[in-house]
């Protein structure tokens, strides 16, 4: 039961990815961002402690892109909204924890994944939340079936998203590690720098 840290990704297309930072730096720049940003993740993020897994979309394409490292795995994301998507890959990965990560993360490090994966050894769940009220990680132990519960009335996107997914899973322990922005606009970006 390898532990497994999925990093979603899109095809880094302008106007397809990173739209709301798109507005303020222009959609080419935005994608291009998005690409880099994702790659220097992924080369920080690879560890011998984890298997590092792409979930990618859109489904064919990112199947046989290019642009990710040939030698990860990748799982199509399907399709649905966030949720339907992130529940569909905690139900069919090969068993063993699973922590789910966007790209868009820049902070992010090996030792805040080390982390996530450590808080699974006491909890049956384990998130990593973000200051506006959202989350940039979520993780389960999955050592019973995933709730179906898990994801019912998100309010994506919205300050609510954490406490919703966490109301989504009564049944489950959960821990909190660090909190982390993303990228989601050109403020989230200069505030970073």
């Amino acid at each position: 039961m390898r532990k497994q840290l999925v990093v979603m990704v899109k095809e880094p297309h302008p106007g397809r990815v990173k739209t709301r930072l798109g507005k303020g730096i222009g959609m080419v720049r935005a994608a291009w961002w998005f690409r880099h940003q994702t790659c220097a993740l992924l080369r920080r993020l690879r560890d011998p402690r984890w298997q590092v897994t792409l979930a990618v979309a859109p489904d064919v394409e990112g199947l046989t892109s290019r642009i990710w490292p040939e030698d990860l795995p990748r799982v199509a994301q399907g399709s649905g909204d966030l949720g339907d998507r992130m529940g569909r890959l905690f139900r069919t990965l090969p068993p063993g924890p699973v922590v789910i990560i966007g790209a868009d993360i820049p902070g992010v490090t090996r030792a805040h994944i080390a982390r996530a994966f450590a808080a699974l050894g006491d909890h049956d769940a384990v998130f990593g939340p973000a200051p506006d009220g959202g989350y940039w990680l979520i993780g389960l132990k999955r050592v019973r079936a995933v709730p179906k519960s898990l994801f019912n009335q998100v309010r994506w996107s919205s300050e609510f998203a954490l406490a919703d997914t966490t109301a989504s899973i009564p049944d489950l322990t959960h821990a909190i590690i660090d909190t982390l922005d993303d990228v989601d606009t050109v403020e989230d970006l200069r505030r970073l720098q």
